[in-house]
């Protein structure tokens, strides 16, 4: 024998999937959702075709339609027109998410219901955090983000979503020692089995533009590089996830995964906590826009890239695509 044909382990389908070693189920699949003030409403998004901003009735039905076909939770974002300077709104007991979070608990049974805790959707700069100026006479100039006072809004928000009965908060805003300021005030008012999913890895990517259309979150002036990271550095996500473990997080991620899958296989090779990956919005549009409606087409791109971001060791993969995956895995 001159060489090994390992294309016998190749040769048909029912061959193929015996030996597949990376198999994905709508159980490692979180569904995100965007939810809007009213009634009745579905707002489709026009930068990620098949996705849609929801009132909160419409939410509980989708969820139902999600749950039935396997899919165990739901990410939350809230859609908010009452914006100001300090976005106060994320935090108001009648907020869109915390009205969101008690309708969905009160209509649905086992499902896990996971709260962005943030601030770019709620406030009318439209970034992740407190605004200071370092020059009071120039308003305009040096504005930065004010990490500490910004911790102390971003644990009242989780507090408020845990209130309302969510099973996780998900700090999105990268600031530094953000978790360990929720996981304090969840402790302190009683919430000590409420979870927090972080976001660790988060960086500066540009794949996040219809995310912002969907949220209205499109920073006013500047960018988010001085919080989010700069995609050019590995290690650094690997200090910023361990720095997350250490502060009590329970579920640690990585954002955006395709272009990431590195520091994904590096996190799981490090640390023996679970993983959650995003599979974000300029992800999932651009296999809409590759697939040019053909579904058949679709389902093979976008499972592939799912199958990706599992092989690398995500346990949880967050996507839009995950109802459609749900059904295509069936």
């Amino acid at each position: 024998m001159e060489f090994i044909r390992l294309r016998r382990l190749r040769r048909n389908s029912l061959t193929r999937g015996i030996v597949s070693q990376t198999k994905i189920s709508a159980s490692n699949l979180v569904m995100p959702y965007f939810v809007i003030e009213g009634s009745n409403k579905n707002e489709p998004i026009k930068s990620m075709p098949g996705i849609s901003r929801l009132s909160i009735d419409n939410l509980v039905k989708d969820i139902k339609e999600a749950k039935d076909l396997g899919i165990k939770a739901g990410l939350i974002f809230g859609v908010c027109d009452k914006k100001d300077k300090f976005g106060r709104e994320a935090y108001s007991e009648t907020g869109i998410v915390q009205k969101a979070v008690r309708a969905i608990k009160s209509n649905i049974k086992d499902f896990l219901v996971i709260t962005d805790v943030c601030l770019c959707g709620y406030t009318s700069h439209g970034h992740c955090g407190i605004i200071k100026s370092q020059n009071p006479k120039v308003k305009s100039q040096n504005r930065i983000i004010d990490n500490d006072k910004t911790l102390k809004v971003l644990a009242k928000i989780a507090l408020s979503h845990a209130y309302a009965g969510a099973d996780f908060v998900a700090p999105s805003a990268m600031m530094d020692g953000q978790v360990k300021a929720i996981r304090e005030a969840l402790d302190k008012n009683g919430f000590r089995d409420t979870g927090i999913l972080a976001y660790s890895a988060k960086y500066a990517s540009n794949f996040y533009g219809p995310f912002r259309e969907a949220l209205d979150s499109t920073p006013e002036f500047g960018d988010r590089k001085t919080y989010q990271m700069d995609y050019r550095n590995a290690d650094e996500a690997l200090r910023e996830i361990q720095e997350d473990i250490n502060e009590g997080a329970d579920i640690v991620m990585v954002k955006p995964a395709m272009s990431y899958l590195d520091i994904i296989y590096r996190a799981k090779e490090k640390f023996n906590i679970p993983l959650a990956a995003y599979n974000v919005s300029g992800e999932y549009s651009a296999i809409k826009k590759l697939s040019q409606g053909d579904k058949l087409k679709e389902k093979d791109l976008a499972l592939e890239v799912l199958t990706s971001i599992k092989r690398a060791g995500a346990d949880i993969i967050i996507t839009y695509h995950a109802k459609e995956a749900a059904r295509w895995l069936k």
